[in-house]
């Protein structure tokens, strides 16, 4: 399995990024996936996941809001949007996989197997 995150970069405070994540050696279909962050000296924290069964979505507090993770499994692929990003919002943004059909909780994402490379977003004037 492998993920390959890209669309990070630098952005104005207020501006907005859209990260897209694709996936082989799996058929996301099946199961959920999500994205995780790093923050230098801080814990890694999940920011959003989806479930493969019914769409379901979760969102951390920091990012309710401003973020919106959403799937296109005929291209086997993930995507989170933010807007209005803070400074606070700088970090690796990492996306995750798992054989799991339900993300029950956006937390999870951190235990899920199957992670990309991660790709920095730097939110900064």
């Amino acid at each position: 399995v492998q993920l390959q995150a890209s669309g990070g970069g630098l952005v104005q405070p207020g501006g907005s990024l859209r990260l897209s994540c694709e996936a082989s050696g799996i058929t996301l279909d099946y199961y959920a996936i999500g994205w995780f962050r790093q923050a230098p000296g801080k814990e890694r924290e999940g920011v959003s996941c989806i479930s493969a069964s019914d769409g379901i979505t979760h969102n951390a507090d920091s990012v309710k809001g401003r973020f919106t993770i959403s799937r296109d499994n005929a291209k086997n692929m993930v995507y989170l949007e933010m807007y209005s990003l803070k400074p606070e919002d700088t970090a690796v943004y990492y996306c995750a996989t798992e054989h799991t059909a339900q993300c029950m909780d956006v937390s999870g994402v951190l235990g899920y197997r199957y992670r990309g490379q991660g790709t920095q977003v730097t939110v900064s004037s």
